[in-house]
């Protein structure tokens, strides 16, 4: 009998360091800086949970601040998947299968996941603007009087059709390598049987795609809830705070208020609501697919 040998389990160390250096040991500092408070001068003093217990009442100005900021995170990312996800599923149905065509559907959609998020505000910041702006230019002229900076309701539109712009592809090709994956016998079982398009959809190609979907709203969930690059370029999180989300608001009392330990409180609860909402979402559909099962 061969011996057994654990020895195996060496070439996971380095896996193992690099993690512990890039993730757990900053994230012990922000679980140290959560429980203290400073004054200037690097001196800190215990606080114990103090910011947390600030942070969970909304009757304070920085619990208040805190739901404010969740709840548009929340909203941003709702309104995203209710358009991204049906968007690129219809773009998925109606790419071409083989062919020149596909390729340049495929090099067409993967453009936009290409350029840096920095890079894709920027140029909705100039593709908005009413002087410069090709789009903001000719809403004016149509006599929209279009100003993501003073308007929220404005700025809100400028966002969600920035997110939709460059993420929908990414939703397209994962629908549409699923679609890929189903076996033609399925079509030609619903040929035979005189099945419309719509049935196909629902009945073949809709439960097919289930688990695409799921790892689909996965990732666009935590993208777009921890969104900052690109709203911060196009608006900042204004006018106002009407665009300011967690991520933005985080920023915003780290780095401009220089408030660390309200920072690091935040921190910690935006990662496990994170955690958390993503959890119970995979927990649900995975439960809907053993029942599906049996």
């Amino acid at each position: 009998m061969k011996p057994h040998s654990n020895r195996a389990w060496l070439l996971v160390l380095p896996v193992v360091a690099l993690v512990a250096f890039s993730g757990v040991i900053p994230m012990m500092m922000v679980v140290n800086y959560s429980v203290q408070d400073t004054f200037g001068n690097n001196e800190f003093f215990w606080n114990g949970l103090g910011w947390f217990r600030e942070l969970l009442d909304p009757s304070t100005e920085f619990g208040g601040r805190f739901l404010d900021a969740l709840w548009r995170s929340l909203l941003f990312s709702a309104i995203c998947l209710a358009i991204q996800i049906p968007l690129g599923i219809a773009v998925a149905l109606t790419m071409p299968r083989r062919g020149l065509a596909l390729a340049f559907c495929l090099v067409a959609m993967a453009l936009p996941l290409l350029i840096p998020w920095n890079v894709v505000g920027t140029i909705w910041q100039v593709f908005v603007r009413g002087d410069i702006g090709l789009l903001g230019h000719a809403l004016n002229r149509l006599g929209l009087a279009f100003n993501y900076t003073q308007v929220p309701l404005h700025a809100w539109i400028t966002i969600i059709a920035m997110d939709v712009w460059h993420w929908t592809s990414l939703v397209a090709l994962l629908c549409y390598a699923g679609l890929r994956a189903i076996p033609d016998a399925y079509y030609q079982a619903a040929r035979i049987d005189g099945a419309s398009s719509w049935a196909v959809f629902r009945s073949i190609q809709l439960p097919k795609l289930r688990r695409v979907l799921t790892i689909a709203v996965l990732l666009r969930f935590m993208d777009s809830f921890m969104i900052y690059t690109e709203p911060f370029v196009v608006t900042g999180g204004g006018p106002g705070n009407a665009t300011t989300f967690l991520s933005i608001d985080l920023v915003k009392i780290a780095l401009g208020q220089f408030d660390l330990g309200k920072a690091a409180a935040m921190s910690i609860v935006y990662n496990l609501i994170i955690l958390t909402l993503c959890w119970v979402f995979f927990a649900t559909t995975t439960r809907g697919d053993a029942d599906a099962a049996r």
